[in-house]
């Protein structure tokens, strides 16, 4: 069976001018992907935008309202990063919608992959840190909702603390979070999650995929999920602009096949997404995300 990956067409956003990451890297590792062999063979699928029910199960209904119909003051587009647009909306809501279908796919296949997703710092009544809606916390909630499984782990590897996951489950038995990030980074503060593990500068990988080693399994065994929820960021490598750490491109995929393996050999459903990664180099950069593929589409 070919590899489900999950992708929604590119739009032009308008940022301001001190944000140098444009979104046009989810069309960049859409045309690279489609230059290899696991884009070819994979089974590419498109999302729809997420509905306001799914929504609201995890944003308060007045961020809502004014997210999605234009009501965000000065002061809010500022923390979030972006200028308000109805193609912001419509874009945002397909890369939540992105993460619902991979969650979906892989709870009937085992494993599917968002070639976007991982907005973590999206908090229930506020948008921060270039991160609109939560689409792990709205993936999670749904699946509880439905009924699809009893427990979920979210395991968050992007460089950044995932702390508007990790807010939004505080209370919430049923989801456990696990954040693997810079210890410095943003954000300044930070949330609890069910476990941190704040890791210093340079961390290289070999100490990254010791500590990695030390916790996950463990974890499937113990909290004993029927749902994985993987934020596989790559702005932890060496040469991204924000991460302050150090792996390198043998490191990720040895990240992303560890991951996908302990979960797959205890039979868990996982879906991925690709998190952050900040390059001006978009080439380069959608390569390091493409990692995530390349390494999935081993275990189909």
């Amino acid at each position: 069976m070919p590899l489900p990956l999950i992708h929604h067409p590119g739009y032009t956003i308008e940022l301001p001018t001190r944000h140098p990451f444009p979104m046009a890297k989810f069309r960049e590792l859409r045309r690279v992907l489609g230059e290899e062999p696991v884009g070819r063979s994979a089974q590419w699928l498109s999302p729809q935008p997420v509905s306001e029910t799914d929504l609201a199960r995890v944003h308060e209904r007045g961020y809502l309202d004014a997210f999605l119909h234009g009501g965000l003051d000065q002061a809010a587009q500022r923390r979030s990063g972006f200028r308000w647009s109805e193609a912001l909306v419509e874009r945002t809501r397909l890369e939540v919608g992105g993460t619902l279908l991979a969650m979906e796919v892989a709870l009937e296949t085992g494993l599917a992959c968002n070639t976007a997703g991982g907005t973590h710092h999206a908090h229930a009544n506020f948008a921060s840190g270039y991160c609109l809606l939560n689409d792990l916390a709205v993936a999670a909630a749904k699946a509880l909702a439905k009924g699809w499984a009893k427990r979920i782990l979210i395991v968050d590897l992007d460089v950044h603390q995932g702390d508007g996951t990790a807010r939004l489950f505080q209370d919430t038995p049923e989801v456990f979070t696990l954040s693997l990030h810079g210890a410095e980074n943003f954000p300044a503060r930070k949330q609890h999650s069910d476990l941190d593990i704040p890791l210093p500068r340079n961390t290289d990988d070999d100490a990254y995929l010791a500590t990695l080693a030390r916790y996950l399994p463990w974890l499937l065994m113990e909290f004993a999920p029927q749902l994985v929820l993987y934020d596989a960021g790559v702005d932890v490598h060496k040469d991204d602009r924000l991460g302050h750490l150090a792996l390198s491109d043998d490191g990720l995929a040895c990240r992303d096949r560890f991951v996908l393996e302990e979960c797959r050999d205890a039979g868990i459903p996982v879906a991925a997404v690709i998190g952050g990664g900040y390059d001006r180099d978009l080439n380069a950069l959608a390569h390091r995300h493409a990692q995530l593929h390349r390494v999935a589409s081993e275990f189909v």
